[in-house]
């Protein structure tokens, strides 16, 4: 018997523009390679995602900062053209945000799990972090919400500088704003001036105590809670390289045993009744060894195909056996498992693996995505060149600038 029921077909929506976003891909290949017909609403048309011999077909997606009710006449077009119940992945937190609220009108097109509507858009929410980790007794950085300027620039200073400043709904920055979801400030000043941009930021700002980089120091747990809400699937890892390097995105991460960050993990999603894909990001304190929660992200993470266990479940595939009654196998870590995302740590790709390393870009079944990538980057990276020594090439996307952007500066944290 098929590890998955393939008469299910699979749609991937993303609501962000990024061509860069391998995490998207990683969700066409996994399903794909497992036999299920995968449609992405996405905008991929510049993206190597829609080279994919495992695309089946793509959709336009609803526009940058849609409303669900955009979202919801987009997915139900697909759903008119699929003509049968399908499995919904989201891959950002827009998206993901809006499948829960639109849960019961999405009803019986798209197989979603059962959690409250609100709950996505709760965790994801930086502020209201805060107070979920609080009453589940997960430890956060202090966290402040200033309301008014001179708050803020006396909060910053209280907390201690530099201190990380976050806007609470990162989704919705307007492109082209130049505003980032997370920055370290380093002055009361700064503070006080990045407030006043609160109302064209679309959500309130929030300021951080900031804990330092270091080696081993940021932690990532990807997990599936089940029907039952037992976490499955996924586990704990460790970010061995960013990019740019100590900020931003995961280049290579690796997968090692770690129970106390798996057990924060079980205890978060179980006090929240949790359903469905998760990521969370962790920091270890260097003084007190704790570990902090510092993003939950309710949609699978970017690097979550790093967590393929012994029978071949990762993250979606559990998602798609739980939604579609099919028990969900255990085949046992792959401890020693890397992931490495070329175009940001291209030297990794040489180095050994002894639970075997799995690419963000390149698959031997797979070419052409690859291929695609580094095409677009060096265009990408030479336009950036030429911006920087005052050339008159166009700058490049939005999205674009975010791939390749870390939202924190020099050895600084951001989301990944």
């Amino acid at each position: 018997m098929q590890l998955l029921d393939t008469r299910v077909p699979a749609v991937v929506l993303r609501v962000d523009r990024n061509p860069f976003h391998h995490g998207t891909l990683g969700a066409v290949r996994s399903l794909g390679r497992a036999g299920v017909e995968v449609h992405v609403v996405a905008d991929e048309s510049r993206s190597p995602v829609g080279r994919s011999r495992y695309v089946h077909r793509l959709h336009t997606p609803p526009p940058p900062g849609a409303s669900a009710d955009d979202v919801l006449a987009v997915l139900r077009r697909v759903a008119d053209r699929i003509a049968r119940p399908a499995v919904l992945v989201p891959m950002d937190d827009a998206s993901a945000i809006a499948a829960g609220r639109l849960r019961d009108a999405l009803a019986p097109s798209y197989l979603l799990p059962e959690m409250p509507g609100t709950l996505p858009g709760r965790v994801a929410d930086k502020a209201e972090l805060a107070a979920v980790c609080a009453s589940a007794d997960v430890p956060h950085p202090e966290t402040l919400v200033p309301d008014g300027p001179e708050r803020a620039a006396a909060d910053a200073t209280r907390l201690g500088l530099p201190v990380v400043a976050k806007w609470s709904r990162p989704w919705l920055l307007p492109a082209g704003s130049g505003l980032r979801s997370t920055l370290l400030l380093r002055s009361a000043r700064q503070a006080r001036e990045l407030y006043l941009r609160r109302e064209e930021a679309g959500s309130p700002l929030l300021l951080q105590a900031y804990l330092p980089p270091g080696p081993d120091r940021d932690w990532f747990f990807h997990g599936y809670a089940d029907r039952s809400g037992a976490v499955r699937a996924g586990g704990p890892g460790v970010k061995r390289l960013a990019w740019p390097r100590g900020a931003g995105l995961t280049a290579v991460g690796g997968w090692v045993p770690n129970p106390r960050v798996r057990a924060l993990a079980e205890r978060l999603t179980g006090e929240l009744g949790y359903r469905g894909v998760f990521d969370l990001d962790f920091r270890r304190c260097h003084t007190t060894g704790r570990y902090h929660l510092l993003d939950f992200n309710p949609r699978p993470g970017a690097q979550f195909r790093l967590f393929e266990d012994g029978a071949g479940l990762d993250v979606v595939r559990a998602l798609h056996l739980d939604l579609t009654g099919r028990p969900l196998p255990y085949g046992g870590p792959v401890t020693g498992r890397a992931f490495v995302v070329e175009n940001y740590a291209p030297f990794a790709v040489l180095r050994a693996a002894p639970g075997g390393r799995e690419l963000a870009w390149y698959a031997s079944d797979d070419r052409a995505p690859g291929r695609a990538m580094w095409s677009l980057w060096a265009r990408h990276v030479s336009g950036r060149l030429r911006e920087r020594l005052g050339g008159v090439a166009a700058p490049p996307s939005p999205a674009a600038s975010r791939a390749a952007s870390p939202s924190l500066t020099d050895d600084e944290k951001a989301s990944s």
